[in-house]
């Protein structure tokens, strides 16, 4: 059996801190380490083919007869109709990460292809990026960081944008298990806190979390800072249009952790440049990697960052451990985990995915 990984490049050191017991950690989720699969499946007699190439080169080469295909959201491959016509022994997809959007689900049900994700392996990651990039820009940090490498001191200057996060209004778009980690983790700053999703949590979660359920219109202009969770489906692709961009407080912030496709990118560039937001963050962008004239990466009052955050150390350890316990299982010919699930037996089993796909 030929298995295809496509993942990132390896720094030309990849060398990495090690853990406060001592322990060495690697880089596993970059080509050369493999998620520390290839003794794994050499082992089982299976063939594992490491490449960066997203589309053509390698890829090409070994997909058309390859009959497992890993690929990652932070160095995607964009795995189309065509694609997967292309690759007929094609029989199973595998995600080292959370969020199969860079795969066409209805296709893959189509061709009786299964598709599984690493469900949980970055929840921590992803919660602990987003409040830090609230932070971040709340506290208006990166002017602030750049005056220091410029060598200013412009404390009137950073201070006139700076707010404390406390007695702020967030609004968090998505509920799964990275809303509510980051909901957890929001709670300690004393925040009131608004969240919208398709499915209403139960009222002791809300409770708990410190949550109130709002209609993501209602909530929208009450917010200082919104964050976003949901998965990139037809239905939340765009979600933040121009006019919901529009209807937020004036120099209220966005965090984006989830899809950057769920953000209009040109109605976001023309909402910062115009100054009626007052910041926008994330990691993730409407076509990864970011080409060099992405508009994002120059616009005013942004703390973006490439799509690391949920790519930790830790999180590489826990997605590359899931991406091995699917393998084995569909080596051993037994089911892989049906919270990994996402496409299966010629459907759509997720229902975050399959709702939204049904009603588009």
């Amino acid at each position: 059996m030929k298995i295809v990984a496509v993942l990132y490049p390896c720094p030309e050191d990849p060398t990495t801190v090690d853990s406060r017991d001592g322990a060495p950690q690697q880089l596993l989720g970059c080509a050369d380490n493999a998620l520390g699969l290839q003794d794994f499946v050499e082992g089982q007699g299976h063939e594992l083919v490491v490449t960066t190439d997203r589309e053509g080169g390698e890829l090409e080469e070994n997909l058309g007869d390859a009959e497992v295909l890993i690929t990652t959201p932070f160095w995607p491959v964009y795995v189309t109709r065509e694609m997967m016509d292309r690759a007929p022994n094609l029989k199973l997809m595998l995600l080292a990460g959370v969020g199969s959007d860079n795969m066409d689900l209805a296709a893959a049900a189509d061709k009786n292809i299964t598709i599984a994700e690493q469900t949980g392996s970055n929840i921590t990651s992803v919660a602990e990026h987003s409040v830090m990039q609230i932070l971040t820009l709340v506290r208006n940090y990166m002017p602030a960081y750049k005056d220091v490498v410029n060598g200013g001191w412009n404390i009137g200057e950073i201070a006139r944008r700076s707010h404390d996060l406390e007695d702020k209004t967030v609004g968090l778009v998505g509920m799964g298990r990275i809303g509510q980690k980051t909901a957890m983790r929001l709670r300690p700053f004393d925040v009131r806190m608004l969240y919208y999703d398709v499915t209403k949590l139960n009222t002791i979660d809300e409770y708990t979390l410190g949550l109130r359920y709002a209609d993501i219109d209602d909530m929208i202009p009450l917010c200082d800072v919104i964050s976003i969770h949901a998965p990139l489906t037809p239905v939340t692709r765009s979600l933040f249009n121009r006019e919901r961009l529009f209807d937020m407080k004036r120099g209220a912030h966005i965090v984006n952790t989830a899809r950057g496709a769920i953000v209009d990118r040109d109605a976001l560039v023309e909402a910062l440049e115009e100054g009626h937001l007052g910041g926008y963050a994330g990691d993730v962008w409407d076509s990864q990697p970011a080409p060099s004239d992405h508009p994002w990466r120059t616009m005013p009052n942004h703390a973006m960052t490439p799509h690391v955050s949920g790519t930790s150390l830790e999180a590489q350890a826990r997605y590359a451990e899931g991406v091995r316990r699917c393998l084995q299982a569909y080596f051993n010919g037994e089911p892989i985990d049906r919270d990994r699930i996402i496409v299966e037996g010629g459907e759509i089993m997720s229902l975050s995915y399959k709702y939204a796909y049904e009603e588009a």
